[in-house]
């Protein structure tokens, strides 16, 4: 890929005033041309859901920034197929998460939805997810530099990347890792209380433990400080169960 300036959809699942996807289209803007396409509300644990039973409703809020009442796989949905379907984007970034989106998190998550629905559309895509809440800058110039490099040279794989980058200060990072995805125990116990009303009501507890974050993992490549760069790919097939499930069920 040559040098020239990029075209580049964000989305998110914070929200259109999210601080994160500000930060990321700001840090951008000079080198692509971005537009952004969000929830017009915080959508945060969405993972790849679809608005089937209502219409989308779109709003233009400024320039080349869209609020979509809808999920964040609506919005990716949406500006790839309609809003830009007559000159698709080189790229499709989501995030800047305000959180981590490590090992199992990602199977919830709605920016790496966002982006895993630019991945089904054809188009390269990367989640960027902030370890913290504090260090946008430095996230957003991570991401900066991925594009900048993806524009120089393509990324070499078929796949969406899951990027995560420790809440530290830029001369704090002690550089970038590639890596798998980790895995947590089981989340925490619901959380009972009651409304004014009376009435029970039901929190999600709080994620569980790492349980896999040796070496390798993304759990370990963000404690030891490295920003973490997960490739993903959706074909969730158990490819090595296939012999063995097909035996099974002869001798059934």
């Amino acid at each position: 890929m040559s040098d020239m300036r990029l075209k580049i959809l964000i989305s998110n699942d914070d929200g259109v005033h999210a601080q994160g996807i500000h930060t990321l289209a700001d840090a951008l803007r000079d080198i692509a041309d971005v537009t952004i396409v969000a929830p017009d509300r915080n959508r945060s644990g969405a993972s790849n859901s679809l608005t089937l039973e209502q219409p989308l409703r779109v709003n233009q809020i400024a320039p080349q920034i869209y609020s979509v009442q809808g999920t964040p796989t609506d919005c990716v949905h949406f500006a790839l197929n309609e809003l830009m379907k007559d000159s698709l984007p080189d790229l499709v970034l989501t995030g800047i998460n305000h959180g981590a989106n490590l090992g199992d998190d990602v199977l919830y998550s709605g920016t790496v939805a966002a982006a895993m629905e630019g991945h089904f559309l054809g188009v390269q895509s990367i989640a960027f997810s902030l370890v913290g809440k504090h260090n946008f800058d430095v996230a957003a110039n991570i991401a900066r530099q991925l594009v900048q490099q993806h524009a120089h040279s393509a990324i070499p794989t078929n796949r969406l990347l899951n990027v995560n980058i420790p809440d530290l200060c830029e001369d704090e990072l002690k550089g970038t890792q590639v890596t798998r995805l980790g895995a947590r125990h089981h989340a925490e116990a619901m959380i009972k209380q009651k409304d004014p009303r009376g009435h029970d009501i039901y929190w999600l507890g709080p994620p569980g433990k790492e349980q896999d974050a040796g070496e390798g993992t993304d759990f370990y490549a963000i404690e030891q400080g490295f920003v973490s760069i997960t490739p993903l790919q959706v074909d969730l097939t158990a490819h090595e169960s296939i012999q063995s499930m097909g035996n099974w069920l002869k001798d059934s």
